[in-house]
C-alpha cells in the first residue's frame, strides 16, 4: 500500500525529473516506507534523493545520513575488495584457493579457483552442518572452518547456484590470509574511507542512531512468495543460514561481518564506493584501480540456470550482466546486483553510469524488484 504524499529530498538534475517522479511513484503506488536512490555520470553525482520514514511506525524521518542494511547488494564490497588486491598484484583470480587459504583444499575442493568463490561456481552455497539460527553468522572463524570442511555439492566452476550467504565468508577469507585484515576493516581502510563512502560490513555502536528498521514484506492473498522444494538445492541453501528481519534489526547483526548480507549504507554511499569501477578505476579524486583491473568484472564466468536462483544467469567475476529477467540496464555490458527485498546497484562502464537504490520496506524478492527496476528504466530512459 502506498502514502498518499511525501517529502523528497535531495537534489536531482533536470534532465533526470523522471527519476524523481518514479522515485516518488515507489512511494505512492508500490508502497515504500523509506528510500534513496543516486546515480553519477561520468564520476559526477546526478541524482541523491531520499525520503520517507526510518520506522515502520513511521515516527522517525529518513534523513540524509540514514543507512539500512542492504542485504546482497553487500556483496558488490566484496568485489570491489578482491579487485583492489588484484589490481596490487595480491591475488589472481584465477589462481587456486588453496594458494592462499591451505585448508580450504578438503574433501574434493582442491582445485577451486578464486574465480569461483565470485561467480557463485564453488559448489558451497550453503553451510552443511546448517547454522541453528543467526547468531551463527556472526562467529567468522566457525563460519569459514564449516566451509573449508565441506565437500561440494557440484564440481567447482561448472555451474552457478547463488552463495547468497557463504560468497561474503569465501571471498573475505581470502582478504583475510592476504592482508591479515577482516574483510570489514580492509574495506574501510582501502575503500571506504578514501572515498567518502558511508557504507560499513559490521558497524560501530555509535552509528545504530541513525540505522533504518528493515520491514518485511507481508505475504500475498494465496501465496507464500519463494518457497522452494523441501529438499532441493535452494531450499538447502536458505535453511542453512537462517537470517530474518528479526536478527537483522539487531545490534548484533549490526556489528557482525556478514559481507554477503550484513553491510550497511544507503543509495548514495553504495555509489559513493562502487563509481570507480565505472570511471576506469578513479572517481572523487581517488585512484582506486587501473582500467584494465575494471574491465576483469566483464570477464564472463558462468551462463546458465542458476542451481538456487533457478533463472538463468551470466556471472562476470561477481557481478551478473542483465538479461530479460533482470533487465536493469539497456547495454549487455553493464553489470548489476542487487538484495533480498529490493536493493540494486548498477554498474555500467560503457556509459560511465553507477546508480544505486537503497530501501526499508522489503518486497519477495530475491535480487531487486520492479522499484528498483523502474528507476534505473527511468533513469536511462533520460541519459
Amino acid at each position: 500500500m502506498g502514502v498518499s504524499k511525501v517529502d523528497i529530498h535531495g537534489f536531482c538534475d533536470e534532465r533526470f525529473v523522471r527519476v524523481r517522479e518514479a522515485f516518488e511513484r515507489n512511494f505512492t503506488e508500490y508502497g515504500d516506507v523509506g528510500a534513496s536512490f543516486a546515480a553519477t555520470v561520468e564520476g559526477e553525482f546526478v541524482v541523491d534523493l531520499w525520503g520517507g520514514h526510518a520506522d515502520k511506525a513511521r515516527t522517525r524521518s529518513w534523513e540524509e545520513d540514514t543507512i539500512v542494511n542492504v542485504y546482497s547488494t553487500t556483496k558488490t564490497m566484496s568485489f570491489l575488495c578482491a579487485f583492489v588486491l588484484a589490481d596490487r598484484g595480491l591475488l589472481d583470480f584465477h589462481a587456486k584457493v588453496t594458494d592462499y587459504w591451505p585448508e580450504y583444499g578438503q574433501n574434493g575442493k582442491h582445485d577451486t579457483e578464486v574465480r569461483h568463490f565470485m561467480s557463485h561456481s564453488a559448489g558451497v552455497p550453503g553451510f552443511g552442518p546448517k547454522l541453528g539460527d543467526a547468531s551463527g553468522l556472526y562467529d567468522w572463524d566457525a563460519c569459514v572452518q564449516n566451509l573449508a570442511r565441506q565437500s561440494p555439492w557440484w564440481e567447482p566452476g561448472t555451474q552457478s547456484g547463488y552463495h547468497a550467504v557463504t560468497q561474503g565468508y569465501l571471498i573475505g577469507e581470502v582478504v583475510r590470509r592476504i592482508t591479515g585484515q577482516s574483510i570489514g576493516a580492509f574495506f574501510r581502510n582501502e575503500i571506504a574511507e578514501p572515498l567518502g563512502s558511508d557504507f560499513h560490513i559490521g558497524m560501530p555502536a555509535t552509528e545504530f542512531g541513525r540505522v533504518a528498521e528493515m520491514i518485511p514484506d507481508e505475504p500475498a492473498e494465496g501465496g507464500a512468495g519463494f518457497a522452494p522444494e523441501p529438499g532441493s538445492i535452494p531450499a538447502r541453501v536458505f535453511a542453512s543460514a537462517p537470517a530474518g528481519t528479526d536478527a537483522v534489526n539487531t545490534p548484533a547483526w549490526r556489528q557482525a561481518e556478514i559481507p554477503a548480507a550484513g553491510g550497511h549504507g544507503n543509495a548514495r554511499a553504495v555509489v559513493r564506493a562502487q563509481t570507480p569501477l565505472a570511471n576506469d578505476g578513479s572517481a572523487f579524486g581517488v585512484e582506486l584501480l587501473s582500467p584494465d583491473s575494471c574491465r576483469l568484472m566483464l570477464e564472463e564466468q558462468t551462463d546458465g540456470p542458476d542451481a538456487v536462483l533457478t533463472l538463468p544467469v551470466r556471472f562476470g567475476l561477481g557481478y551478473a550482466f542483465p538479461n530479460q529477467f533482470m533487465p536493469m540496464s539497456p547495454n549487455e555490458d553493464a553489470m548489476f546486483w542487487g538484495g533480498a527485498g529490493g536493493s540494486t546497484i548498477v554498474v555500467d562502464q560503457k556509459a560511465r553510469v553507477c546508480l544505486s537504490y537503497v530501501m526499508n520496506q522489503m518486497k519477495a524478492a530475491i535480487v531487486g524488484d520492479r522499484r528498483g527496476g523502474g528507476l534505473g528504466k527511468a533513469f536511462y530512459d533520460s541519459l
